[in-house]
């Protein structure tokens, strides 16, 4: 492990690793550390059952088959939000997770461990919108390119295969009147295919000489649809068809020999030290084993807090740093809703061929339709279960039941809550269905925001209250991208449409903690601290137009290694 690191990173999720490739290669010795488990790991063959090693150091530590045999594909081992291995809460799952105050029905569905939520997102990499960054942003779009391309070529990212809820959904786009987009930087709307972080379908999936177990072992996407529960699909490590960053950037890290990767270590405080001539700089932090409870310091050159929207600024307020009014606040949520479709099966032999979609085929999310200045909709394949949970089960406009005196417009049948016969009824339909999600570019308001609970600690410090209310703008637009997906299905032969409206705390694409121009400057070195760098999604001036945004954060981690040691080193 390396003992006397010129940088420390606080978190192994989708920033972490990335400024870490980059350092190591420039010959700079790098820790990172992470409060979760890592999986596939020799040092950690049971790593929910056991402390195992302290560290990490070596590629050759890497082992697929222990990874596959951790990510069990099996819905609610992987992703109950309480016991499950992608969960944000200790390796130990016989404890209970990490507790953050969150006032409203709600859902913050995140990740602690190698990896971070990289572990169960969809792989989607699009760029930003142009007109989201240019003239708003204190960097241009044109600065980033280098980047996009860099990070473009690293994972790689690749356009979606197409399967069946990618086909109708293009097919429902065009009769809409959209037309298809032939570009990466997106300024008008159309839809396109999802540029995605998940190697090409295997070639030889439809060769019936090959058995699906014999498939899993083999480079390229298996189009099985375990995105959002961890991919385990591939022939080592580094070639797992979905490319979250602990099978691509942190493999290219250990390869270095220059970055050690700590798990299971929750970083509790960020040491600085003042003097008249310099002013305030980060100087290592403070940890804690989340096994043995064990407290030590760390020290180190700069310190990179990569820790993610709610915790990066938990930890800036909890280590007493300089008060800076906008840390923590103008937090965005992309505030998203759902529209889910189910077709008769003569229409769908017509348009596809079939007589089914099968919405858990091919990348949880493949298409996707851009509008900037409103936002974006993709089609959503989850798995049957989180289907039910998150579709029919998760609403803030109460039980479809209650909603009956609401015509809804003639927009959908049914509104909120479906239990019962109705969700027998539409899960029984489930393989012809074609769900579009929403995803709206909410406005930065400085009311929603990441605090500290002054009365609630746990071993770490005061827990964080996250709070989020949409403004009457962002209910417009999410509203607008209803209609637009809505006619899509229609036009596509929907004959039934059920409207999630799911409510505003469904805490997915967090952005906007730490702004670059208010927190930290355009290299994302904090304005007040020296020697401290922040690379993760709470750095975005914006909502960057309603955009998956973790392109966005792994091109701006590029630049800001590249900066970072150009400056210090």
């Amino acid at each position: 492990m390396t003992t006397n690191p010129d940088v420390i990173i606080i978190g192994a999720g989708g920033g972490g690793p990335v400024v870490a490739k980059e350092l190591g290669e420039l010959g700079l010795q790098v820790l990172v550390l992470d409060a979760g488990p890592w999986y596939g790991n020799k040092k950690w063959p049971k790593p929910n059952e056991s402390r195992g090693e302290k560290a990490s150091d070596s590629a050759d530590d890497l082992d697929v088959t222990l990874y596959r045999d951790q990510l069990t594909r099996l819905e609610n081992d992987m992703n109950d939000t309480v016991t499950g291995k992608f969960r944000w809460g200790a390796a130990d799952r016989r404890r209970a997770p990490w507790f953050r105050n969150i006032p409203d029905q709600a859902l913050l569905w995140q990740n602690a461990g190698i990896g971070g939520t990289t572990l169960h997102y969809y792989g989607n990499c699009p760029r930003p919108y142009p007109d989201s960054i240019n003239n708003k942003w204190p960097i241009s779009y044109e600065t980033l390119i280098p980047y996009f391309e860099k990070v473009e070529a690293t994972l790689p990212v690749e356009f979606a295969p197409i399967t069946a809820k990618e086909e109708l959904f293009y097919y429902g786009a065009e009769k809409a009147g959209f037309s298809l987009h032939a570009t990466l930087d997106v300024t008008s709307p159309g839809y396109r295919p999802q540029p995605n972080a998940i190697l090409p379908p295997n070639e030889h999936l439809m060769d019936p000489s090959y058995s699906l177990e014999e498939l899993s072992h083999m480079e390229g996407c298996t189009l099985s649809g375990h995105c959002e529960q961890g991919c385990p699909y591939g022939p080592t490590t580094e070639k797992i068809a979905k490319r979250s960053t602990n099978v691509s950037y942190v493999p290219l890290a250990l390869k270095t020999g220059n970055v050690s990767f700590r798990p299971n270590t929750y970083v509790t405080k960020v040491l600085t030290e003042e003097d008249e001539s310099k002013g305030v700089r980060a100087v290592g932090v403070q940890i804690r084993d989340t096994w043995t409870g064990e407290v030590e310091e760390l020290r180190a050159g700069v310190v990179v807090m990569a820790a993610g929207c709610v915790e990066t600024p938990r930890l800036w307020l909890n280590s007493d740093l300089p008060e800076n009014s906008w840390v923590g606040r103008g937090l965005t949520n992309h505030y998203m809703d759902a529209v889910t479709g189910t077709f008769d099966e003569n229409d769908l032999k017509e348009i596809l061929g079939t007589s089914t979609i099968d919405p858990f085929v091919g990348h949880t999310s493949g298409a996707r339709l851009d509008y900037p200045g409103i936002g974006m909709i993709e089609s959503l394949g989850n798995s049957p279960g989180l289907s039910a949970q998150f579709l029919f089960g998760f609403s803030h406009a109460g039980y479809d039941s209650l909603n009956n005196s609401n015509p809804n417009e003639g927009l959908w049948e049914k509104r909120g809550r479906i239990v019962g016969p109705k969700l027998k009824k539409a899960m029984s339909g489930y393989r012809k269905t074609l769900t579009l999600l929403i995803i709206t570019e909410d406005d930065v308001q400085f009311q929603n925001r990441v605090e500290l609970d002054p009365f609630i600690k746990d071993e770490h410090g005061h827990v964080p209250i996250v709070t989020y209310t949409p403004s009457k703008r962002d209910e417009e637009k999410r509203n607008e991208l209803v209609k637009i997906a809505t006619e899509m299905l229609r036009q596509a032969g929907a004959k039934e449409m059920i409207r999630s409206d799911l409510p505003p705390n469904l805490y997915i694409h967090l952005e906007s903690t730490m702004r670059m121009g208010f927190v930290v400057d355009s290299s994302c070195e904090a304005y007040q601290v020296k020697r401290l760098y922040i690379a993760d999604n709470s750095v975005h001036y914006n909502s960057i137009g309603g955009v998956n945004p973790t392109l966005t954060t792994q091109a701006l981690a590029t630049r800001t290694a590249e900066l970072l040691a150009d400056k210090y080193f």
